[in-house]
């Protein structure tokens, strides 16, 4: 990686938020905005997950975006239950566009609370079309929202996930694998916790196959 992960403050909704970015040399290429984990149990864009998810977008040629939400971090504001958050994230993705206006494709990507966020964005930007959703919590956050789910993309879960239940991954399984036109893959990684402790290479290597897979597309 000889381009610099570069510290920088976006202007967002309830003042700067602070955020990491590595802009890609290659021209067109696609972009992502990755998203922490919960504020208030000690999530911020620091996390190893939210690390692992950005290094690996930058090892696949992608500009990216990982960002803290308001009052996290050097982020100005407060916490906001969801709301403040959503509008901090689309700050992000305005001005990860900005800096890359001929991006080849658009990608979202968080981890537990950032999961739901990241899917909260994705309804609302068409041009997103693509998504990871790491440990998502089906059982503490509603995700009917998803009807329809507008993009194909990866659900990536332990199978040892402390903090959900099995049946509320499979349920959400079942009603996104009901729509057509979009495919929407969970991958359970055996042996992992919901912060996967000990597991990250092997939920790295899931992320990376996937996103290698999906832009050959393009």
């Amino acid at each position: 990686m000889d381009n610099k992960i570069l510290e920088i403050f976006i202007p967002g909704p309830a003042g700067r938020l602070e955020a990491k970015y590595y802009k890609s040399k290659k021209n067109t290429s696609p972009i992502a905005l990755v998203l922490q984990p919960h504020p208030q149990y000690g999530g911020t864009m620091n996390n190893k997950v939210v690390v692992d998810t950005f290094n690996t977008f930058i090892a696949n040629e992608f500009s990216v975006c990982r960002v803290n939400f308001r009052g996290v971090g050097k982020s100005d504001g407060e916490f906001d239950n969801g709301q403040g958050e959503l509008a901090d994230a689309a700050a992000a993705l305005d001005w990860l566009e900005r800096e890359n206006f001929d991006n080849s494709q658009c990608w979202v990507s968080g981890f537990s609370f950032g999961s739901l966020i990241a899917m909260q964005l994705l309804m609302r930007r068409p041009e997103i079309n693509r998504f990871i959703a790491i440990s998502p919590q089906p059982n503490v956050y509603d995700f009917s929202f998803l009807s329809p789910c507008p993009t194909s993309g990866l659900v990536a879960y332990g199978k040892k996930d402390e903090l959900v239940p099995v049946e509320y991954i499979t349920e959400l399984d079942k009603r996104l694998s009901a729509q057509r036109g979009i495919k929407v893959e969970f991958n359970a990684i055996s042996e992992a916790n919901h912060f996967f402790s000990n597991t990250s290479d092997a939920l790295v290597r899931h992320l990376d196959k996937y996103i290698k897979k999906e832009t050959a597309l393009y």
